[in-house]
């Protein structure tokens, strides 16, 4: 049998400073390619991805975290990607779950699987989770757990596995351009039948690392609130959204 393809796909912005410490940790030989978006950075994020001989696209300007990852999984299709895992180049996640998250997907125990930095409230905490990220997560989780009718640890981290199918059959390319677009890959896969699951990972919060701040965070967490309203009436048939229409737009 032909072997199987496995791309990581980073999307970037302005990550020079954690891009090697983030390669340097996934595990040689684990990988065929790895994949990173630059989206229109300030720093020299596109230089020190091409040093370390990664695969670099460079968006003409600056199209936001949700556009980035739309190209992300394009371009991993398009080479032809079995397995699809979705990095954050900040070095918070710890990249030597890469293979052991593919062997889930590829015994079929899973569709999508998602790495759970929320494995103890002491342990997430002392890895330095904002507090008030720390709630929000927890509420959002708590509430998308109901909705969606799953048992996830978490439903915002930023190391995610994919089956092939699943990027192929989810039309992603209707999804917001913002940072909402993790919340709406989710409901998605929900709604059009995949499995969800997930593995605990150890994270860090650096300095270095990047993250959003408290205003972005109120309006991720409100949007997430709405997405979990559209999908409750897509269900019950009071609404149509074009994130849950199998045709891309």
């Amino acid at each position: 049998m032909p072997k199987e393809k496995i791309i990581v796909v980073m999307p970037a912005y302005n990550a020079e400073r954690t891009l090697r410490k983030t390669v340097g940790d996934i595990p040689s030989g684990s990988v065929d390619e790895i994949i990173l978006v630059d989206d229109f950075s300030s720093d020299r994020t596109a230089q020190v991805a091409q040093e370390l001989g990664l695969t670099v696209v460079r968006h003409p300007r600056n199209l936001g975290y949700g556009a980035n990852q739309k190209t992300c999984y394009r371009l991993a299709l398009e080479k032809g990607a079995d397995y699809i895992i979705m990095i954050h180049p900040d070095y918070q996640y710890d990249c030597r779950l890469i293979p052991t998250a593919v062997g889930i997907l590829k015994l079929g125990i899973c569709d999508i699987l998602l790495g759970n930095r929320v494995r103890t409230r002491r342990e997430c905490l002392a890895s330095g989770m904002p507090f008030y990220k720390y709630f929000a997560n927890r509420f959002l989780t708590i509430l998308e757990n109901i909705i969606l009718g799953q048992n996830m640890g978490e439903f915002h981290s930023g190391f995610r596995a994919y089956r092939r199918e699943v990027l192929e059959k989810i039309p992603y390319r209707n999804n917001d351009d913002g940072f909402v677009f993790d919340t709406q890959l989710l409901a998605q896969g929900v709604y059009f039948g995949f499995l969800l699951g997930d593995i605990p990972i150890p994270v860090r919060y650096l300095e270095e690392s990047s993250s959003i701040g408290f205003k972005s965070s109120v309006a991720y967490g409100l949007k997430t609130l709405w997405i979990m309203a559209l999908f409750c009436l897509q269900k019950m048939k009071l609404a149509h959204s074009p994130i849950f229409n199998r045709k891309e737009s």
